[in-house]
């Protein structure tokens, strides 16, 4: 099956993550603001629900994941240590239909494993990235690259990417900025901001990028979009998300919940990365703009971000079913 064009090649690191479901804690919000912190008593033993462990998870491989769902030929390039925990996500990656030619295995290295401690509806992750030594492998030309979440000090392998896609005009990229591709601004990584066809971030790292405290969508979309990125997606939390063309700015809700949300881990990389697989699959920007909100709604009534990505057939379903409101609105 892996002999046919690749749609989408995912680059970004790969882990385990193991779901601690808290029940002795509790959220204090600082006022009239979204920061907040998760409280447990310190130096105590504090009682949980459940653990569940997911395998081969991480912004990229759910971005594989959720394009191979939809229909497409994707693959992963990404590290792993030579163990069981990298063993397992091998076998979870194939076992979802993504190829897994490019994930390169190292000795002596663990493969990434976090904790995520899940409370309520939404959940906080302790992360601790491998250093591996990154290198971009022989691949066959790609349809599109999909970048996103790498350890930080992998700026040479940006640069390495950068490369490949200014010898490669053909290939569209889309990035999905994680927090240490954040953190190095936008001098370090101009030149995939420049090259970039499609960027997703949410509102906090949106103003982070752009080292700006406002809150105003437009301007946050614009001055993503002066960067360099042809299409521009800015998340806002349950407030829907937010799609800038270069002409106009649109806005869609969530699509509504059909019953109360269960954990919401990996709804952005399901909006972003359900945008990007329909681009691939030949929809215009709104109707991808239209498909994108379906996945996260499916991802938040399971745990963990790809055990409710849904297939082709399924997502049209629900589409069917959406709410006369639902759609694409120019603001």
């Amino acid at each position: 099956m892996f002999n046919k064009k690749i749609d989408i090649l995912a680059i970004g690191d790969i882990t385990t993550d193991a779901f601690i479901r808290l029940k002795d804690a509790s959220v204090h919000c600082k006022i009239n603001t979204e920061d907040c912190e998760l409280c447990m008593r310190f130096g105590d033993k504090i009682p949980f629900e459940f653990v569940k462990v997911i395998r081969a998870v991480g912004n990229a491989p759910n971005a594989a994941v959720c394009s191979a769902r939809l229909g497409l030929h994707s693959a992963l390039v990404s590290n792993i240590g030579k163990d069981q925990n990298g063993r397992e996500c091998r076998v979870e990656l194939q076992r979802n239909k993504v190829d897994i030619s490019y994930i390169k295995t190292h000795l002596g290295k663990p493969t990434n494993y976090h904790f995520v401690l899940w409370y309520d509806k939404d959940r906080t992750i302790l992360v601790n990235h491998t250093a591996y030594n990154y290198k971009l492998p022989h691949f066959p030309e790609p349809r599109w690259i999909y970048l996103s979440s790498l350890a930080d000090h992998t700026l040479p392998y940006h640069m390495e990417i950068a490369d490949y896609l200014e010898k490669h005009p053909r290939v569209k990229l889309a990035f999905q900025p994680g927090t240490f591709q954040i953190s190095l601004g936008l001098n370090d990584l101009k030149r995939i901001y420049a090259r970039t066809d499609v960027i997703v971030v949410n509102v906090e790292e949106a103003q982070r990028i752009l080292g700006s405290l406002s809150r105003d969508i437009k301007k946050l979309l614009g001055g993503l979009a002066e960067q360099g990125p042809k299409l521009v997606i800015i998340t806002d939390n349950t407030r829907g998300a937010y799609l800038f063309d270069g002409d106009h700015y649109y806005h869609i809700p969530m699509y509504p919940d059909p019953r109360p949300a269960y954990e919401r881990t990996g709804c952005g990389d399901a909006l972003a990365s359900t945008f990007v697989s329909a681009l691939a699959l030949g929809k215009s920007p709104l109707e991808a703009f239209l498909w994108s909100p379906i996945n996260p709604m499916s991802v938040a009534q399971f745990i963990g971000a790809q055990e409710g990505l849904l297939n082709r057939e399924q997502l049209e379903w629900w589409l069917k079913q959406a709410p006369a409101d639902f759609k694409p609105k120019e603001i």
